[in-house]
């Protein structure tokens, strides 16, 4: 099996996933008041590998939904709208570099090579801020997003969450990594 049949979902996995994201767009109004799924859906079945990411996103507990399309090239963009960052993706440090640079105590993986791996970019500050209009998310955990490259050479990274009604976004060492911080992923179609 080459690693290009992995990323395929069998007709049952895709139907059930078909049908979880519709259920869950059409239980989320609010998110995409002006879009219809069945546009969306043709989208989606035209993009066999972008299922896939969304099967990987729904899979590591990111329950993905659509916050909206960009009218200049139509495409539907995706977010992790779990209510805490996803379970299956928490535990990990920022990238590769950072893994490597732990001497003990290591993760298992890290929130760059994750979201690489399932085809899905990691929130942007702008994105997470954009995200938290829609809902609350994150009041009990926190989610690393994608660090400027400024911050990430001095060796930092940047995550956020929302308390005391409000979106935090902080700085920690690009190595460290906590039980309750994931990423939130996002992907176009």
């Amino acid at each position: 099996m080459t690693l290009e049949t992995e990323k395929e979902l069998s007709p049952e996995q895709r139907e059930e996933l078909l049908t979880t994201l519709k259920g869950r767009f059409e239980q989320n109004r609010h998110r995409h008041q002006d879009l219809e799924w069945a546009s969306i859906q043709a989208k989606l079945v035209a993009n066999p590998k972008k299922l896939w990411s969304l099967h990987e996103m729904e899979r590591t507990g990111g329950e993905p939904d659509i916050v909206g399309q960009d009218a200049n090239i139509g495409e539907y963009l995706f977010y992790d709208c779990a209510a805490e960052s996803p379970k299956g993706r928490r535990s990990v440090c920022y990238d590769r570099e950072a893994l490597d640079s732990r001497k003990e105590h290591k993760p298992e993986n890290s929130a760059v090579e994750m979201a690489d791996s399932m085809g899905i970019d990691l929130l942007t500050e702008e994105q997470y801020r954009q995200l938290q209009t829609l809902g609350n998310f994150d009041l009990k955990t926190s989610s690393w997003l994608k660090t400027p490259a400024e911050i990430r050479k001095l060796g930092g990274a940047i995550f956020a969450d929302f308390r005391y009604g409000q979106v935090f976004v902080y700085h920690n060492g690009a190595s460290s990594y906590y039980a309750a911080r994931g990423f939130r992923g996002s992907l176009r179609v």
